[in-house]
């Protein structure tokens, strides 16, 4: 562990986790974490460009990018909170290390709009793509906590009909709404981060009445007929760490070929904090070089 991770975890531990632990609403968790955003550090030459939706649009580059290739990512922020806006330094870094444009949706959350919005915005977005003469196989699929788990239940919606993305880039991803995993209880006390006492609270702002296991929530439990390429990154002492690790045994039972690296001491999505801690560089350049391998493939 790099010294600025230690002193990253002691902070967060010390200041993040007890104010997650203590917010009131979901609106006042939205507040802060733009709040916090302009502390994120953004790459140099990071070019930004806003489209109307719905959903609305983001794209991102920061250097020279393949034309024609595009990483669909969907924010983390338990699809309570984030936007493109606070996401945008780890996204414009992931798009200078991959040399691909990334689009990044801003889609509805919750309470306002309970999910299934953000899986139907998700769709949307994914459509949109479609209709400006992209192809599948020129799309990649990515995104971060909740927003891996909006990915991942795209995934599925578009294996079943016949639309194969390029690959899938996952940080953490939040696949299990029945909250099932054993980690959530082991990992309680090692997370630096996310307070495990709020978690069954935030599942009813989000889901509603929904079925916890309809795939659209819970994408651990939906089909995935030859699933593409996948990486997934999660941090060992994460109370998500099971999320991750059920959801690659399931893609490989598929028959998909799934990369799992897993992270000592990080804390969840930790990669959004490149700049201030040298693991969320070399994560986030593990993940470029994967995405521009698996584009590659397609131009043989």
């Amino acid at each position: 562990m790099s010294r600025r991770l230690a002193l990253a975890n002691a902070g967060l531990r010390a200041l993040v986790k007890p104010a997650l632990a203590r917010t009131a609403t979901p609106q006042r968790a939205r507040r802060d974490f733009e709040r916090i955003a302009v502390l994120l550090r953004r790459p140099p030459y990071l070019r930004e460009i806003r489209s109307p939706g719905p959903p609305p649009l983001t794209w991102l580059s920061a250097g020279p990018v393949a034309p024609g290739r595009v990483l669909l990512w969907f924010h983390g922020g338990a699809y309570v909170a984030g936007s493109a806006r606070t996401h945008r330094g780890m996204l414009g870094r992931l798009a200078r290390t991959a040399r691909t444009e990334v689009c990044a949706p801003d889609y509805r959350l919750a309470p306002e709009a309970p999910l299934p919005a953000a899986f139907e915005d998700a769709l949307a977005a994914w459509d949109g793509l479609m209709a400006r003469g992209y192809r599948p196989a020129h799309v990649a699929l990515g995104g971060d906590s909740a927003g891996g788990g909006l990915a991942l239940a795209l995934m599925s919606a578009l294996l079943r009909r016949g639309q194969r993305p390029r690959a899938a880039v996952l940080f953490s991803p939040w696949v299990d709404l029945t909250l099932s995993g054993d980690s959530l209880r082991t990992n309680a006390r090692a997370d630096p981060l996310l307070p495990v006492s709020r978690v069954e609270e935030l599942v009813d702002i989000v889901a509603g009445p929904a079925d916890r296991r309809d795939p659209r929530l819970s994408p651990l439990f939906a089909p995935y007929p030859a699933p593409p390429p996948t990486l997934i990154q999660a941090s060992r002492t994460e109370i998500l760490l099971d999320d991750s690790r059920r959801m690659a045994t399931r893609l490989r039972a598929a028959g998909g070929q799934v990369r799992l690296d897993l992270w000592p001491d990080t804390p969840h999505v930790w990669q959004i904090l490149d700049g201030w801690i040298p693991e969320a560089r070399a994560a986030l350049t593990q993940a470029g070089a994967f995405v521009q391998s698996a584009f590659a493939e397609t131009i043989r």
